[in-house]
């Protein structure tokens, strides 16, 4: 449920619904955030902080997570600090080290998004096939053009 116009506000927390999010209410701000968690980058960093018991420097998360830019790795791991499911830690050095690990509710994002991630390395196979006999199927049986009125 998201806060609205007129809504009681958590007192203690500012800008906070008390209640538990609804997907289906447009003005939810669950939306947002699966919008955040539901990113190929989100699901290979949460994953790849998981699997370390402590923290990992920017420098090793940007070298496990093959493909990733720079600045998306900078504005993915803001995000998830933001949202409370990373911590950031800096080790005064010339040059500053910077660690990264995650929250407990971070740690609690791992197991659903280790159990997609499964989900999808076992089915991609068969979501191919299906992709290549659609696209094979469009190509001999295009789809309708939408008829225009004058």
């Amino acid at each position: 449920m998201g806060v609205q116009e007129g809504t009681s506000r958590n007192p203690g927390h500012p800008g906070v619904t008390p209640h538990r999010g609804d997907l289906f209410d447009a003005a939810c701000p669950t939306r947002q955030l699966l919008d955040r968690v539901g990113t190929k980058w989100t699901t290979m960093l949460v994953l790849t902080l998981d699997q370390t018991d402590g923290e990992l420097r920017f420098t090793e998360l940007k070298r496990a997570m093959t493909g990733i830019s720079q600045k998306m790795l900078t504005q993915t791991l803001r995000s998830l600090e933001r949202d409370g499911l990373v911590t950031r830690r800096v080790e005064p050095s010339v040059p500053p080290r910077v660690f990264y690990g995650l929250t407990m509710r971070g740690r609690s994002l791992a197991q659903p998004l280790s159990q997609l991630r499964e989900w999808a390395e076992m089915h991609m196979p068969e979501v191919q096939l299906d992709q290549n006999a659609f696209d094979r199927a469009a190509r001999h049986h295009p789809a309708p053009q939408p008829v225009r009125h004058q």
